[in-house]
């Protein structure tokens, strides 16, 4: 309310200049002053009188001509400020309009710290469309004409270059420029540029630390961060608060603390919500998105990342969306729809080629490669492979080139595989046997089959086409022992699988229960008393008709003797379920796991590792059977 009450003060003592030149100066540097902590509504109020319709040009009296470009160009910035804030398309091409006639007006005035001032806000409104080079240009131009007596000016313009530089991943190229910034700023007594410096140079500390994750780098980060919270807190920009906020979220998501990032995240979500900052909160839903997807939460992952999308489009931040369309497709693709994922990375690479960010693209590409090798043919990795090393050849962070060379191993070990004979044709007949010839044959492919499933017996049956993998197990004992180191490592089970011990230790006493117990995920309630009853007599079991809730379970998974999902569930949740524990099971002991569920999500299933997959439209009995078969299978090994 106190706010409201000073914002109406505020506009009053504008309106209320003597006459209009006063007022038109009047309102300019007030403008100016709320555009600087983040009051874009306030200062538009201020400025209405010029520019009562927010997609027109503004309508001026009859002004001296600087008085008159003074007032264009803070109309033109807050136009650019307002769009970005509230994804209204266009208004970056409005916004730049409108300075570009102040900026020919004070050439012509021959008023070069104004004509650096316009180019400054100018190149904000080139960066924030993600049109780096012009944004440069822009800022590099304005730092020429800046008198070396305005401090202040020249700090920003750095600042600005420093952003822009960072943002296109020249973390080098954008030190230098907070380091000649850095003095300017310490003598200067604005909150609103103090703040402004620290984010920034938090902002890049962090791009610096993630390639090897320097512990030093992230504690500077955080440093930095703070002071840009003070010095925002003191000059009242709550919006810049929040993009603080917002980017210690992204840190804390950056090294893994997910908890910490999601506080901050909600922390930042609020102080927008209040400001109806649309679209800072659909970057903060990106950075929640990619939060999610490293806790494995994929389903959550994309409902919060189709959000962010579908606000970045409205709007003109094309680099942003790029950066959004990538996620995208990285939750897509880890969902098991590698065709909409492809088409999501294709967007966000040619959004980015577009913008004439090739870096950006090139990040896009190597997405491709990481998240659907096994899914494109592999000219078309190699041809998108040779793209990314083009487009990120002048890349100055490290994690570029560490995915470079990750990416150029998994094509090399793909082709590799797959360009190598199984067997040679003999050269001669004379010593030739048919018998040993398939026999190393075989062995070869059961080799392949065996590295390509890590070692998983499982999957390997899988990818060889055997009904029941024991089938590979009786081959590899009686023909292929030489295989059984190329088996993963098998836990032997300390006690039996389905039925109590009967015998007592002591004749006299009576036999001691062990309670043993099944976990079942589904909403098919026949089944779910099928698999309590018929299944397991004597056996506890634990049910859930959903799949978050039972992941809380995994903490006592070596309690239960098999993991059942019943039907009910769309593919891709059963997926992200089915990730989320067998990363528990790497740590501990494995568990059998038996899916019912949809025929279409077969091949991804068996791929992340199950024992068995039964389609939801077949007899309930066959489930039953291969549970029974896959126990007694599990105790013998």
């Amino acid at each position: 309310m106190g706010n409201t009450d000073s914002r109406v003060s505020v506009i009053g003592q504008v309106v209320s200049g003597s006459n209009a030149v006063e007022r038109a100066q009047n309102a300019c540097a007030e403008a100016n002053r709320l555009e600087k902590i983040g009051e874009y509504q306030a200062a538009y109020e201020v400025l209405a009188e010029y520019w009562p319709d927010r997609q027109a040009f503004p309508k001026l009296p009859d002004l001296p001509k600087e008085i008159a470009a003074d007032v264009m160009l803070r109309i033109g910035a807050l136009s650019c400020w307002m769009g970005s804030a509230d994804q209204i398309s266009g208004s970056q091409e409005l916004g730049k309009d409108i300075i570009n006639r102040a900026l020919v007006t004070y050439e012509t005035l021959n008023l070069p710290a104004k004509v650096a001032e316009a180019r400054g806000d100018m190149g904000l409104c080139y960066w924030r469309e993600g049109a780096f080079d012009e944004a440069r240009v822009q800022f590099s131009t304005a730092l020429d004409l800046v008198p070396e007596s305005d401090h202040d000016l020249k700090a920003v313009l750095l600042i600005r270059s420093g952003v822009v530089e960072g943002d296109a991943h020249r973390l080098n190229t954008a030190l230098t420029y907070y380091n000649e910034a850095l003095p300017l700023v310490e003598e200067s007594t604005d909150d609103a540029l103090k703040g402004g410096f620290h984010f920034s140079y938090g902002l890049l500390f962090k791009r610096l630390a993630a390639p090897e994750n320097r512990e030093d780098y992230i504690d500077r980060a955080l440093v930095e961060y703070t002071a840009a919270s003070v010095h925002f807190e003191r000059a009242g920009n709550m919006r810049a608060q929040a993009r603080v906020e917002a980017n210690l979220g992204n840190l804390f998501c950056m090294i893994g603390r997910y908890g910490q990032a999601h506080r901050h995240l909600d922390r930042a979500r609020n102080l927008l919500l209040s400001l109806d900052d649309v679209a800072t909160i659909a970057v903060i839903d990106e950075t929640r998105a990619r939060t999610l997807v490293g806790e494995g939460r994929l389903v959550e992952a994309d409902q919060m990342i189709k959000m962010s999308v579908k606000v970045l489009e409205k709007g003109d931040q094309q680099a942003v969306l790029a950066e959004a369309l990538t996620t995208f497709g990285v939750v897509q693709a880890r969902l098991g729809y590698h065709a909409r994922a492809k088409v999501l990375f294709d967007r966000a690479i040619n959004v980015a080629e577009t913008m004439n960010e090739p870096e950006e693209a090139g990040r896009a590409k190597l997405c491709v490669i990481e998240e659907l090798r096994d899914k494109l043919p592999e000219k078309e990795l190699v041809e998108t492979y040779w793209s990314a090393v083009e487009l990120l050849k002048h890349a100055e962070d490290q994690d570029a080139g560490k995915r470079l060379i990750a990416a150029a191993g998994v094509l090399l070990k793909m082709m590799l595989e797959k360009d190598a004979p199984v067997l040679n044709e003999p050269e001669t007949f004379e010593g030739f046997s048919i018998r040993r010839y398939v026999r190393d044959a075989e062995r070869k492919v059961i080799r392949r089959a065996l590295r390509e499933a890590e070692g998983s017996v499982t999957k390997a049956a899988h990818l060889l086409g055997f009904k029941h993998h024991q089938s590979l197990i009786n081959l590899i004992n009686s023909r292929h022992r030489q295989l059984m180191n190329e088996r993963s490592t098998v836990r032997k089970r300390k006690r039996t699988i389905l039925k109590r011990d009967r015998k007592p230790a002591d004749s006299n006493k009576p036999a001691k229960v062990v309670r043993r117990r099944a976990l079942y995920v589904g909403d098919h309630n026949t089944l779910g008393r099928l698999v309590g009853t018929e299944l397991f007599q004597g056996i506890d079991v634990q049910s859930f008709h959903a799949l978050q809730p039972a992941i809380k379970a995994f903490g006592d998974l070596a309690s239960f003797e098999v993991v059942i999902v019943g039907p009910g569930f769309e593919g891709p949740a059963v997926v992200a379920f089915l990730e989320a524990l067998r990363r528990v099971q790497h740590h501990g002991p494995r568990v059998p796991i038996a899916v019912m569920g949809q025929r279409e999500s077969e091949d991804d299933v068996w791929r992340v590792g199950v024992d068995t997959f039964v389609g939801e439209k077949e007899n309930v009995t066959k489930l039953v059977s291969e549970i029974e078969r896959i126990l007694k299978e599990n105790k013998s090994e």
